[in-house]
């Protein structure tokens, strides 16, 4: 636990950065509960929970990045606690150490140790689930099933995805040959729980397109190189100190969710990591069980030097990782630079627009950034419409507002992105492009911020050692 709070703390500002889910979460977290309930009637259900615990914090503790991540830094620091006595309690102390000590080192456990978003959260009540539930075998009661059924659908309607961890866990209890008597209650429990999550599922369905952006598996790669570690540090012997054996449980936990969305990835692409960030609690045990198998079998010098230049060159990756992942360059975008960025290359005056609207939100943190910008397409602002972006007007009335302005500020993706092809994003392109140039455009983290002046305009001089002073278009930097 303290060393997940203390990697934790370590860089948890990111120089003060913010990427653009955390931003909705910021923003989401600051209005009314009934609002929220409102908002998630048309989008984000599937967070609906996790914003209004965000609401509660930030009442109690006011808003900011340190209130925002702090949350998630308390909660991996509790998976982390449970993981070592899922360690202690299937294999002895030793392991229990090695994997609590492994688990705050893996690279997606640091990232999300500081994202201000529900994955922490839903990591910790998987690792304690997951606990009640080894506890639960050896000593069946009741009330151990109902703590862990409570637990695991408070971490299923904090992210759906969690009830992947339920299939891993009913193929532990057969694989394991439990008492019928266990196998029941565990199915009665695991019915409950999918039950409890139904209404949930159903209704957030009808929003599937908020992940119509995923159109391959997001960081497979990274994730199938450490399951894979895992995975092979299970080929170890070790001691079994109860009827549930380690590999029996790390390994479902680890290969199943995965698998599982692949699967249905088939039909429409689902796999992003953090959707299965509670695979690590695998990942943790087995890798502490092989470094616990690995010191056992050290009998020569050689083998010593061995090792010590093996966990010399790991605990160096581990530590070039971690200074990578505390960069505002770690994240897909960057909405502070991206408002900072309007600011700056925006006149009092100026058109502003989004392309698409939904990247209004990467504005959306801090208001001061776009105050003296004209929003040319908004037709009802996100909170009095309920909605994460707001409503924004017909395509005529967007290309009629564009032409009383002289300079527009526009924002959109990186270069590559798939453009929207809706009515009202074809508007403001053909509009851009028949009636203005483009002046110059700002790179930033995940985005592009673009200067348009109307082509009856004389161009404007571009300022001293600026490099996009011509009608081509260039680079502010």
């Amino acid at each position: 636990m303290l060393l997940t709070i203390a990697l934790g703390l370590w860089g948890i500002r990111r120089k003060n950065t913010m990427w653009g889910d955390e931003s909705v979460t910021y923003q989401l977290a600051h209005r009314d509960l009934s609002q929220i309930w409102l908002t998630a009637q048309h989008v984000d259900l599937v967070h609906a929970l996790h914003y209004a615990v965000m609401h509660e914090i930030f009442g109690l503790f006011g808003a900011g990045l340190l209130t925002l991540r702090l949350p998630s830094v308390l909660a991996m620091s509790a998976a982390a606690s449970a993981v070592g006595l899922l360690g202690l309690r299937l294999a002895g102390p030793r392991i229990g150490l090695l994997a609590g000590l492994v688990f705050p080192l893996l690279p997606q456990v640091q990232k999300y140790t500081q994202e201000g978003r529900s994955y922490a959260m839903v990591c910790a009540l998987v690792a304690w689930a997951t606990y009640a539930l080894v506890v639960g075998v050896t000593r069946h009661a009741r009330w151990r099933w109902a703590v862990y059924g409570c637990t695991m659908l408070l971490a299923c309607l904090l992210h759906e995805f969690a009830v992947l961890a339920l299939v891993a866990h009913g193929v532990t209890l057969v694989v394991s040959r439990v008492p019928r008597p266990v196998l029941r209650a565990w199915g009665v429990t695991a019915t409950g729980v999918v039950a409890g999550l139904l209404p949930l599922a159903i209704r957030s369905a009808e929003q599937s397109a908020q992940v119509s952006w995923i159109d391959v598996p997001v960081r497979l790669s990274e994730f199938l190189a450490a399951a894979v570690v895992g995975v092979a540090c299970a080929l170890a012997p070790v001691a079994a100190r109860g009827p549930v054996r380690l590999p029996v449980l790390a390994v479902p936990i680890i290969v199943l969710p995965c698998l599982l969305l692949l699967i249905a990835s088939l039909v429409k692409p689902l796999f992003v990591d953090r959707y299965v960030l509670y695979s690590n609690i695998g990942i943790a045990l087995l890798v502490g069980a092989g470094m616990d198998h690995f010191h056992q079998m050290r009998k020569s010098s050689r083998n010593a030097a061995v090792a010590g230049v093996a966990a010399v060159a790991v605990l160096a990756a581990l530590v070039l990782t971690g200074l990578w992942l505390r960069t505002p360059q770690s994240r897909s975008n960057d909405v502070t630079a991206i408002g900072a960025t309007v600011r700056k290359v925006g006149h009092t005056g100026d058109g502003l627009l989004y392309l698409s609207g939904q990247h209004r939100i990467w504005t959306a943190a801090n208001l001061e950034d776009t105050r003296f910008l004209t929003d040319l397409a908004l037709a009802q602002d996100p909170v009095s419409s309920n909605t994460l972006a707001g409503v924004e007007l017909p395509a005529p009335d967007i290309a009629a507002r564009m032409l009383e302005f002289d300079r527009i500020v526009a924002v959109r993706g990186p270069a590559g992105a798939q453009s929207p092809t809706d009515p009202q994003e074809q508007a403001k392109t053909s509009t851009l492009r028949r009636h203005f140039r483009e002046y110059g455009t700002t790179h930033v983290n995940g985005a592009r911020v673009t200067v348009y002046v109307r082509d009856h305009e004389p161009s404007p001089k571009a300022d001293p050692g600026s490099n996009s002073p011509g009608a081509s278009g260039g680079v502010m930097r």
